[in-house]
């Protein structure tokens, strides 16, 4: 009897090396912080962190980012641990891209690539899949030359034009076209959704906004009972959804948006202003924070600047710090030397706490503090409820 081959079909992850450049504006501490997030997110892709580099330099070096000696290092490592791809924590040049590329010969991604990559796997709806496809020929436009490095040696002198720079030209032009056609497709789409806004009827909107990965999408489907996607992954929610929520006879809006992040590029959030539009239109934003990571005050910072931009920063806003069940009590030093906790007591009692008006703690995986969060969520929608149409404000 024969025997029948198995094969293994796994596919097997691919390896990345992580690298930062240090500048006199970034301290060393943050910059591993933004390490960590981007190793996340090489996770989020698919990857697996093989390891770490950084060097400290006055600015990124304008040909390699990285200076020669530490380029040599990463070729080393990459080499003798057959790293698939190098990731950059910042966005490079086209001709860093290139020049990276030439010495290392595996494949180079910087941060706006690789968010690019999470983005175009988690589109669902036809405009997310638009908005990616939009921002990723915007990113790969002016990279172009470095796609038909292959067909260099063709190329000649004056009157000598070879195949790979006429190629060059007809991609250009192709891209260009293609732009155009995906921006007047967003324009039907948006119009669309503004029709569908439309027909909601009058209802108080709510949006929930914040960090990617605070669980946003956990309190979603606490508070409206419906099933979107639960992932530890950063951006696992892409595409806006949109719920009727009704406490105590009261019917509104309630939308999950997608996630915010530090140094997210600023065409990804031009081209996905159009599905933050329920940011934009909502009467009340939730700010979801994660209070259970280190780093949460600058979160908060990044998505306040996000709203900013967005001009969403003058609505009214709850505060919720969400995951309190897993919250560490940060140690720090007296100038007498002695250690203090910093407890979830008395960060209640802060300033941050009370300047964020009106701020709640909860957990919602174990469901801490949910139902006082539904009664201020509820006591702010009657109030405007109530100012839009006083004449049955009798009825809540």
């Amino acid at each position: 009897m024969a025997r029948t081959k198995i094969y293994d079909t796994a596919i097997k992850p691919e390896t990345a090396v992580l690298v930062s450049v240090i500048t006199p504006d970034t301290t060393e501490a943050k910059a591993h912080e933004y390490l960590e997030e981007l190793a996340f997110l090489v996770e989020t892709a698919g990857g697996v962190n093989k390891g770490i580099f950084t060097q400290k330099l006055a600015y990124p070096d304008r040909a390699t980012f990285v200076g020669s000696g530490k380029l040599e290092e990463i070729k080393a490592d990459i080499i003798a641990e057959e790293v698939d791809m190098v990731v950059f924590d910042d966005e490079l040049s086209p001709s860093q891209l290139r020049n990276i590329e030439k010495e290392f010969q595996i494949k180079v991604l910087d941060r706006s690539n690789l968010i690019l990559d999470i983005f175009a796997r988690h589109a669902q709806t036809a405009q997310a899949k638009t908005q990616v496809e939009l921002a990723q020929l915007q990113y790969v436009l002016p990279r172009l030359t470095r796609m038909w490095t292959h067909l260099e040696r063709q190329r000649g002198g004056i009157g000598m034009r070879g195949p790979g720079e006429s190629q060059i030209e007809s991609d250009r032009r192709m891209i260009l076209n293609k732009i155009s056609l995906l921006k007047e497709r967003l324009k039907q789409i948006d119009k669309q959704n503004e029709t569908q806004r439309k027909n909601r009827g009058e209802l108080i909107r709510a949006a929930l906004v914040g960090y990617t990965n605070v669980g946003k999408s956990t309190i979603m489907n606490m508070v409206s009972k419906s099933d979107v996607l639960i992932e530890n992954k950063l951006f696992a929610t892409l595409d806006t959804t949109v719920r009727k929520v009704v406490i105590d006879n009261l019917p509104f809006l309630l939308s999950d948006t997608v996630g915010f992040i530090r140094k997210l590029p600023h065409h990804l959030v031009e081209c996905f202003k159009s599905t933050l539009d329920e940011v934009r239109e909502a009467d009340i934003l939730i700010h979801v924070v994660d209070i259970s990571h280190p780093n949460f005050e600058d979160h908060i910072q990044a998505v306040n600047e996000t709203l900013k931009e967005l001009g969403a920063l003058d609505k009214p806003v709850v505060t919720v710090f969400n995951k309190i069940d897993a919250y560490k009590a940060p140690v720090s030093e007296t100038e007498e030397g002695e250690e203090v906790k910093v407890t979830l007591d008395d960060f209640r009692n802060s300033w941050m706490a009370r300047n964020s008006d009106p701020a709640i703690f909860i957990s919602a995986t174990d469901k801490t503090n949910v139902e006082e969060f539904k009664e201020r969520l509820y006591s702010i929608v009657v109030d405007l409820h109530n100012q839009r149409y006083p004449y049955n404000n009798l009825l809540y």
